[in-house]
């Protein structure tokens, strides 16, 4: 069973920059792939990006193209979601989530096998 924590969250104001990261337990066949969802109140979750451990190819959400990068550090088996040009409809709960290579090029939240507990990020206007 991997276990994920998610750290980093907090309050930022819009236009600024945020850093989350992802801890995994380990590293699996059925954790190859780290992604990063968000529910705002309300709200569906919804995608934002997904990176490969081995190779690092990335997929992004529409919503946050060019403003979101996915990066990990596989020596310390660790996804980072750097938030920058932040506006206030990136308020939301972020997952960390991991799955398996079927899950990259994905946006559903059913084909990531695991979760974290989710932590708060809010952007002030």
């Amino acid at each position: 069973q991997v276990q994920l924590v998610e750290s980093g969250g907090g309050l930022v104001q819009a236009g600024g920059s945020l850093k989350l990261s992802c801890a995994a337990s380990e590293r699996t066949a059925d954790s190859r792939v780290m992604g990063w969802f968000r529910q705002a109140p309300g709200k569906e979750r919804e995608f934002v990006a997904s990176i490969t451990w081995s190779g690092g190819s990335t997929y992004y959400g529409d919503s946050v193209k060019g403003r979101f990068t996915i990066s990990r550090d596989n020596a310390k088996i660790t996804a980072n979601l750097h938030m920058t040009s932040v506006i206030p409809e990136d308020t939301a709960v972020y997952y960390c989530a991991a799955g398996s290579l079927r899950a990259y090029g994905s946006t559903r939240a059913n084909e990531f096998g695991f979760w974290g507990q989710g932590i708060q990020v809010t952007v002030s206007s």
